[in-house]
């Protein structure tokens, strides 16, 4: 009897050697089987982080530089020429010794200011469209020259003194229909209808004229 129970026992024991033999040779679990999931990415999408196409514009068009603008400078002021200009004398300056002293007066007639600025040439003439007679006017240079603006419908003046004729014994005296007049830097003329005696041989001058001044 203690034999069959000693022969049961050793059975029972073998069997669980098996069995725990049979445990440690069997496969062991795989990693993906004894580890957690990995955790979810948190790396923002690139929707996320990158700007749209319209942002951008928008930030550029503001960061634009703004263009300026300059304005033209003034156009420089010319000479006044005979084309925009109206001459006439003022003889109420009276006269001494034989002579006779008036103001000669240009006015701008035109629609832009313009620079009167030294002597007008001056001469008597035969009529409108006559040559001059005689010498022309000497320059009275005691008077100093200055610039002149005139805007449309001002005026600046120079003084004439027109000597008798007859105070010159050898004067070849010829009527004069009125006065010629250049204005300072111009070869355009004018005309100022007014009547004097003139000598037509040279060497003999009968007017003088100072720069223009302003009224």
């Amino acid at each position: 009897m203690w034999t069959q129970r000693i022969k049961t026992g050793l059975v029972t024991t073998t069997a669980a050697a098996s069995l725990l033999l049979l445990a440690a040779c069997g496969p062991s679990p795989s990693p993906a089987e004894s580890s957690s999931a990995p955790p979810s990415s948190s790396t923002p999408s690139a929707s996320s982080t990158s700007a749209s196409p319209s942002a951008t514009a928008s930030t550029t068009l503001s960061q634009s530089p703004t263009p300026t603008t300059t304005s033209a400078p003034p156009a420089a002021v010319g000479q006044c020429k005979a084309a925009s200009l109206t001459a006439a004398t003022d003889a109420t300056g009276g006269g001494a010794a034989g002579s006779v002293y008036e103001k000669l007066i240009l006015t701008n007639s035109g629609t832009a200011p313009c620079i009167v600025e030294g002597f007008a040439g001056v001469s008597l003439t035969a009529d409108a469209n006559g040559e001059p007679i005689g010498e022309p006017a000497t320059r009275e240079t005691t008077t100093p020259v200055t610039k002149i603006e005139l805007a449309p419908g001002k005026s600046a003046w120079a003084e004439i003194r027109y000597t008798q004729a007859g105070n010159y014994g050898d004067c070849t005296k010829v009527p004069a229909a009125g006065l010629r007049i250049y204005p300072p830097n111009d070869t355009a003329s004018l005309f100022v209808a007014e009547q004097h005696d003139a000598c037509s041989n040279a060497g003999i001058k009968l007017l003088t004229v100072t720069a223009f001044q302003a009224v």
